[in-house]
């Protein structure tokens, strides 16, 4: 696993053992940065499940303002600090230790641009987390959610000002893409 493109470009990165986390394939993950290449830049990131924290680096190198990780496995959580540090992004970068959901509550007020969300496959995390993030409302408008899940994992829509952007396939991995519009 590697960085792909940006300032840390060819970087190696950890992956946390065992099968706790499961990281994005090199094809998915280049599939979702051909995505949002253009909607990365300056912007502040949360990478909500961070696992290795390879997809939160990811936007590091191809210049995000910073990055939240938030992760709950506590050996996810060193292997998300090594590849932070091996990539040079300590000064940008901060790790929540702890849930996402309770994460979630202390970033209330907070704005992010980018927002990344791969949970594990097959459960309602995924939709728990959107409305979550609805609810405190902490993407800017403009912004942009990347979901990864399984291709049957069924995504509920969110109220506005929230719509889907955009569902993409690959394989038995859907992506799918939320933005937050401009109230009228």
């Amino acid at each position: 696993m590697r960085v792909i493109t940006g300032t840390a470009r060819g970087r190696k990165l950890e992956a946390p053992k065992g099968r706790s986390t499961r990281p994005t394939t090199d094809r998915v993950k280049e599939s979702i940065f051909n995505i949002i290449q253009f909607d990365i830049e300056g912007r502040r990131v949360l990478d909500l499940f961070a696992g290795s924290g390879q997809m939160g680096i990811e936007c590091l190198s191809r210049g995000a303002e910073s990055c939240v990780f938030v992760e709950s496995d506590p050996a996810a959580q060193k292997v998300v600090e090594r590849n932070i540090a091996a990539t040079g992004f300590e000064g940008s970068s901060r790790l929540i230790r702890g849930d996402a959901f309770g994460a979630l509550s202390s970033l209330r007020g907070q704005k992010f641009g980018l927002i990344l969300l791969d949970p594990p496959y097959g459960g309602e995390l995924l939709n728990q987390a959107l409305r979550q993030i609805a609810e405190i409302d902490i993407l800017q408008t403009g912004g942009i959610i990347v979901c990864e899940s399984a291709r049957e994992d069924l995504i509920q829509p969110l109220e506005e000002p929230y719509r889907v952007k955009k569902q993409y396939r690959y394989g038995a991995i859907a992506i799918t893409t939320f933005t937050r519009e401009e109230a009228e």
